[in-house]
């Protein structure tokens, strides 16, 4: 069977293989400057349907990748982009996994309320820098259904390059990370090796996310001290530690014993960071699901702490999730002879052969910096006590990146240890 591959990358980026005679591009757009996608049709009760979605698989696919030694972070909201794309031009058997994996409602609700999120992300705002896009990049002489790349173009702005991945594989492979590079102020490179792209290489979509905010109240770079970071029972390391005494300041918080979570908001007041801190450790929290977060959420309240302490880090994480959402319940898509993403061309000839995830994070006393991409691939082959007034980060801890407005998380990572890069 003449099957052809298609290969999801995702870094805070995603890029899928698909070859396109629809509008053509030299770039697909302004990198930073993305262009606004047809909402035309959204509700928001649709709205609130992909979020739901979104936090769901971003925390199922926590607790595949979760490990006590590592440090974790990734864009669930880019992965979910990405594959939607993809979504979009798969049918039967296929299409019904990718939904169960990543709880996509169908394509009818979420087109439109998809769009209506990417639009929302992209307003510009003088307090914070937030931006997603989403590209095709497709082998000049292969040809998809114009119906399909349309849609992708007016629903997701995955407007469509024409590449020579079979005869310049570098200079493809140089055009996409440079187009990358730009999305994500320089923080995520080198996503696409050349040697990933072959003559069967016929579409890659790529989604990237970037952020960079300040917290409403900075810590003082004067009172960071280095101070215990406890990795384990057994093992400790000195970390630059944050400190901010602030008795002004109210942030949302809780304290049921088990866990504590503390609110950081970023200026402009639209998005926040969320850090779950354990009183055990990490690992009880290995199965956190979207429905405890948002009920733990409801319980938070206003509170004056005397101390916050939280450790100085940055780190980057590059993922092959192939195998991952294989494990998770989707391995038709990446079934050389049975998937089915004839939605695209016409024809049961393609499947994805890699999905590639790259992240980066920085966190400091002014604030936090935060990048991501998602890629695929295709191409052919043959009861509450009195609360603690001290939020001390001393040991592992989550932390999710979200938009305040509607819960919607964008990154989501475990600080392990802070030393770790």
């Amino acid at each position: 069977m003449n099957k052809k591959l298609l290969g999801f990358v995702i870094a805070f980026l995603l890029i899928a293989g698909a070859g396109a005679l629809a509008a053509i591009y030299l770039i697909p757009y302004n990198p930073e400057q993305p262009p606004k996608a047809d909402d035309s049709g959204y509700t928001e009760q649709g709205v609130r349907d992909v979020i739901n979605a979104n936090n769901e698989f971003a925390f199922e696919l926590y607790s595949k990748v979760n490990s006590p030694e590592n440090n974790i972070f990734f864009s669930p909201y880019s992965i979910s982009s990405a594959m939607a794309i993809a979504y979009e031009g798969s049918k039967g058997k296929t299409s019904e996994e990718i939904s169960s994996v990543f709880h996509y409602p169908s394509p009818k609700i979420l087109a439109p309320n998809f769009a209506s999120i990417y639009n929302r992300l992209n307003n510009n705002s003088e307090k914070y820098e937030l931006r997603t896009g989403n590209a095709l990049w497709a082998q000049k002489d292969y040809k998809f259904l114009d119906d399909y790349m349309s849609k992708v173009e007016s629903r997701y702005e995955g407007r469509a390059t024409n590449l020579d991945f079979a005869n310049e594989p570098e200079k493809s492979a140089k055009t996409i990370n440079s187009f990358i590079e730009e999305q994500t102020n320089d923080k995520i490179k080198n996503l696409i090796d050349s040697n990933s792209i072959t003559p069967l290489t016929k579409l890659i979509i790529t989604n990237a996310v970037y952020f960079k905010g300040r917290w409403v109240w900075e810590f003082d770079k004067s009172e960071t001290k280095d101070k215990d970071f406890k990795i384990s029972s057994s093992r400790t390391v000195k970390v630059p530690m944050m400190h901010m005494k602030n008795d002004k300041a109210q942030f949302n918080y809780l304290d049921n014993e088990d866990l504590q979570i503390l609110e950081l908001p970023y200026q402009g007041e639209k998005l926040s960071m969320l850090i779950i801190l354990p009183t055990e450790g990490i690992n009880q929290n290995s199965s956190f699901t979207s429905d405890k977060l948002n009920e733990l959420k409801e319980k938070m309240e206003k509170t004056t702490l005397d101390d916050i302490y939280l450790p100085k880090f940055e780190f980057d994480t590059k993922t092959m999730l192939k195998e991952t959402l294989i494990s998770m319940g989707m391995p038709l898509a990446f079934d050389y002879e049975n998937a089915d993403f004839s939605g695209m061309n016409g024809e049961k000839a393609l499947y994805i052969g890699q999905v590639i995830h790259q992240a980066y994070v920085k966190v400091d006393e002014k604030g936090t910096e935060a990048a991501a991409a998602t890629a695929i691939m295709k191409g052919v082959t043959s009861a509450a006590p009195t609360p603690r007034k001290i939020f001390n980060a001393d040991h592992p801890f989550i932390f999710i990146i979200q938009d305040k407005e509607n819960g919607n998380i964008l990154f989501i990572g475990k600080v392990a240890n802070p030393l770790k890069k």
